[in-house]
Parts: structure tokens; C-alpha cells; sequence
């Protein structure tokens, strides 16, 4: 298992949604194919199909 699938998990599991970092983050959210977009401090994560937006 890759450390971006234990992370996926942790993060699916809500057990410690306070000690995500950052980048490890981002990583992830790109794994699964967001795209990264980046203005000012906020990235901005977008995928085709999902009408949601995750803004960092």
C-alpha cells in the first residue's frame, strides 16, 4: 500500500483529520486526478465531473 492510499484511508477513516499536512495533501488530491490551480495562498482543486471545487 502507497503512502497516498494509507492517506486516502486516514482521511476516509475521519480519525485524524487535524494532522493532514499540507503538501501530502495536495499530493493526494492530484493522485486522483485534480487539477491544481494556485492563486494567491488558496489552491484550488478541480476534476472534470465533480461540481465541487476544494480550495486550500
Amino acid at each position: 500500500m502507497s503512502k497516498l492510499d494509507k492517506l486516502r484511508d486516514q482521511i476516509l477513516s475521519g480519525s485524524s483529520d487535524a494532522n493532514i499536512k499540507f503538501r501530502p495533501l495536495c499530493e493526494l488530491l492530484e493522485y486522483l486526478g485534480f487539477d491544481e490551480r494556485i492563486k494567491g495562498d488558496h489552491h484550488i482543486f478541480s476534476k472534470q465531473g465533480v461540481d465541487e471545487i476544494v480550495n486550500l
